[in-house]
């Protein structure tokens, strides 16, 4: 400080050069976290009201049920049992994907209780309730049956061994039209879909029509075009699924699928969607373990997890009891298996490594892998996606 000053002078603090840049620094980090958090709690705001309505809507869709019901019980004789147990195994079903489709057994393979009282009161209901409540397995089973019609003029061997020649050069081609461009992809979708009605009881068939509605989806752009060729892939694998559970193909489409579908769908319902594509990836795994498509998927669910943000923890908590766990660390055990079972098997599979090492604090590693995946061409969405990633870690 000057001397000639005086005491009334002011002292200054004269920060150099680096220790101004630290301090920008700083702040635009604190600002960056209020911008974050005010949108996490907008965010919150927003999921908040959904569920609220999701719950009043649940609540008065249950009381109308119950106001439905409530004539149907006074009968001027006694009853074995209520309701109750044919209405909970719709919950049953739903938390397990598959419908129920047997008569006196449930999904897991045990027994009803008073199984042959239910079907005296289904025969009751019946009549009492017209043709309004018709089974929708009883549909589908017509439809089916429908298919398996040969005319009398004509020899059914000779048919079976035509269609089923006729099936293996309709899967070689989808399969080749799947693996090109967009406008064979188009062109594979509607292949299939115009043979659907030959082949809708293959089990071959009806999987790769599942992920010809998944293609569909990613090369849609509008919303609800996207989310119908999702619900209707996911439609044609509930059905497979009923009668084809030991099919990976089965299992790994229906769970792409349902994640496909949730993408517009409010916090919660991504969240129990995350469950199922859990739960069907592991099975897929199980049933076929060199797959190196199925490893890369459950990495992706992985990371995806282990990056849950404020927000999508606080909702799991509040909603789910035993909420999902995973690490970087498995993520990366997942990649790795991928490239394990087939080195350089996609683009993002190995920027999804580098990631990972980047997440765990391996410079070097993560180094490594951003080059690998760079010599390695983009083909997809997701590959062009992933060199843009590129370019943003090298940045």
């Amino acid at each position: 400080l000057p001397v000639a000053a005086g005491d009334g002078a002011v002292s200054s603090v004269v920060l150099r050069r680096d220790e101004h840049l630290e301090l920008l620094e700083r702040l635009d980090f604190v600002v960056r976290n209020v911008v974050e958090l005010r949108k996490e709690v907008e965010e919150l705001r927003n999921s908040l009201q959904h569920l609220a309505v999701e719950i009043v809507g649940e609540v008065r869709t249950h009381l109308e049920e119950t106001q439905r019901m409530t004539p149907r019980r006074r009968f001027p004789f006694c009853r074995d049992r209520s309701d109750s147990t044919a209405s909970s195994s719709i919950y049953f079903t739903a938390s397990s994907g598959n419908a129920n489709t047997d008569d006196g057994e449930s999904e897991g393979g045990y027994t009803t209780a008073n199984a042959e009282s239910d079907y005296d009161r289904e025969s009751e209901q019946e009549s009492e309730e017209g043709e309004d409540d018709v089974s929708c397995d009883t549909v589908r089973t017509v439809r089916r049956n429908s298919l398996d019609l040969v005319p009398e003029d004509e020899s059914p061997l000779l048919l079976d061994s035509s269609l089923e020649e006729g099936l293996g050069q309709l899967l070689e081609q989808a399969d080749r039209l799947h693996s090109g461009d967009e406008q064979d992809r188009r062109e594979g979708f509607q292949l299939l879909l115009n043979n659907k009605l030959a082949y809708a009881g293959q089990q071959e068939f009806l999987w790769r029509l599942a992920r010809a509605h998944s293609d569909m989806w990613e090369l849609t752009e509008d919303a609800d075009e996207r989310r119908s060729y999702a619900a209707g892939g996911k439609e044609e694998l509930e059905l497979a699924l009923q009668k084809w559970d030991q099919s990976a193909e089965c299992h790994q489409w229906f769970a792409i699928l349902c994640g496909q579908v949730s993408e517009y769908e409010s916090i919660p319902k991504r969240i129990q969607a995350g469950y199922v594509f859990k739960e069907h990836i592991d099975k897929a795994i199980a049933l076929k373990p060199q797959d190196p498509q199925l490893y890369y998927l459950l990495g992706r669910w992985c990371y995806q997890v282990a990056h849950l943000g404020w927000l999508e923890k606080r909702t799991v908590s509040a909603l789910f009891e035993v909420p999902p766990t995973a690490t970087v660390q498995d993520a990366l055990q997942n990649f790795l298996r991928v490239e394990e079972l087939s080195p350089g098997f996609s683009k993002a599979g190995r920027v999804y490594i580098a990631k990972c090492y980047r997440d765990l604090g391996n410079a070097s590693a993560a180094m490594l892998w951003m080059d690998l995946a760079s010599e390695l061409p983009g083909h997809t969405k997701e590959d062009a996606e992933s060199e843009r990633e590129l370019e943003e870690m090298r940045s």
